[in-house]
């Protein structure tokens, strides 16, 4: 008998799907039987129709009690989890960073469960990395949500009627969300520096044609490990790359800032002081809102004015571009999924041995397995099932209450002021 994969439709807010159109028959292919919630897909653009034209039945939420494999975008709340059945493998970006009760009921329900987030960084694994894929799509979307905000054209034009001149962008940090957004910011004609705690990405961003701006001392090239990854910089140089930062934003139209670190508040990139430098009418994005926000002043999910610049806040924003960013995920799923399926016998079965396996794994046998979160979850693991523990923590994209806008003083011109970054590792 094959195994059977359901497909369920997102909570509200969330407009990706966990499989698209291809991955669907593809899956079939490998002689699964899949089970589409009605409705999954549409908010990604793609009908039922589609699906079952893939080889997928239509079904309901009710389907999910008969399922073997769980695909899913975000990890699945208690009214979720109280459907699936003990043993089913469970596969979503679980954020599971300080959610540790979250795990722990998936865990009494006997789920199996893995993390995509998760996913190592290492040749064989490229093809299921979601943090790139989705963060490739955040980098795009925040320089179309800043360039919408903006007001102004972003590349030089002229005309008969005068000049307008070229945007500026600065982009925090080349990482995969960061190359992304200067080589969007630049198609669209801006003139784009980025800065980066890694001599490597000096040579990433000039390749994409932007300035790179950094302190390049002796510290500086001797600040990135053998595995690629930032060090731990001096204060001094810190307080030295901050005042040039500082001093850098004051003349930018776009600042976009994408430090963000898995389980960890996200580092204070960018002051109100250094806001009220800019320019009237300037744009901030804060791609690391979820976590506290890389700009001080910027609210989860909503566009505020901080010191009369405004500052885009937007959760999920790979969410905003649901249709590509559906297809890429699914693609990711299917491709860690297909090293679990036997070719000749068509069986699906789990490699404990596995280095994919070990790193994403979260919950099985009862238990939540993973060595970075069990010790944490032992002291609930054997607490009563509580319905509130299990809920996604996330805040879906457009789900977050209007924010406050703050209330606007009265601009004067301020220096730039001088802050010092955490250490980061950027999207």
């Amino acid at each position: 008998m094959a195994n059977m994969i359901f497909i369920p439709r997102e909570g509200e807010g969330e407009r990706r799907v966990a499989a698209s159109a291809d991955t669907v028959k593809r899956l079939a292919g490998l002689g699964f039987d899949l089970v589409v919630e009605a409705g999954a897909g549409a908010r990604s653009g793609i009908l039922d129709s589609d699906y079952e034209t893939a080889g997928a039945r239509i079904g309901t939420v009710a389907d999910a009690a008969s399922a073997d494999i769980v695909l899913k975008v975000n990890r699945p709340g208690a009214d979720e989890i109280s459907r699936y059945k003990s043993g089913a493998a469970v596969f979503a970006s679980m954020d599971p960073y300080g959610n540790e009760a979250a795990l722990a009921a998936m865990a009494r329900a006997g789920l199996t469960t893995f993390a995509m987030e998760l996913m190592p960084r290492i040749t064989r694994a490229q093809s299921m990395d979601v943090l790139s894929s989705q963060a490739n799509l955040a980098g795009y979307r925040a320089v179309i949500d800043a360039a919408h905000e903006y007001g102004r054209a972003l590349p030089m034009m002229m005309t008969a009627a005068g000049t307008v001149p070229a945007a500026k962008v600065f982009v925090m940090g080349a990482g995969v969300a960061g190359l992304q957004a200067i080589a969007t910011a630049r198609r669209l004609g801006a003139v784009v520096t980025a800065t980066d705690v890694r001599p490597a990405a000096k040579e990433q961003v000039a390749s994409l044609g932007a300035k790179f701006i950094a302190v390049e001392d002796d510290e500086f090239k001797a600040a990135e490990t053998a595995g690629g990854y930032a060090k731990q910089m001096s204060e001094a140089y810190q307080a030295k790359q901050a005042a040039l930062v500082a001093e850098h934003i004051a003349k930018q139209d776009i600042v976009i800032t994408t430090a963000l670190i898995p389980g960890r508040p996200a580092p204070r990139l960018v002051t109100r002081a250094m806001l009220a430098a800019m320019k009237p009418g300037s744009v901030a994005v804060d791609l690391a809102v979820e976590r506290g926000g890389n700009i001080e002043g910027s609210v989860k999910g909503s566009v505020a004015t901080v010191e009369g610049v405004t500052v885009i806040g937007y959760y999920n924003v790979p969410g905003r571009v649901a249709a590509s960013a559906s297809a890429l995920y699914a693609k990711n799923l299917f491709a860690f999924l297909e090293t679990m399926i036997d070719r000749e016998t068509k069986t699906f079965s789990i490699n404990a041995d596995d280095e994919l396996v070990k790193a994403t794994m979260l919950t099985q046998g009862g238990k939540v397995v993973h060595p970075n979160f069990a010790e944490a979850a032992l002291a609930v693991e054997a607490a009563p099932a509580d319905p509130a523990a299990a809920e996604p923590l996330r805040d879906p994209a457009g789900a977050a209450p209007p924010a406050e806008e703050a209330v606007k003083p009265k601009r004067t011109r301020k220096a730039p002021a001088k802050a010092t970054p955490d250490k980061k590792e950027e999207l």
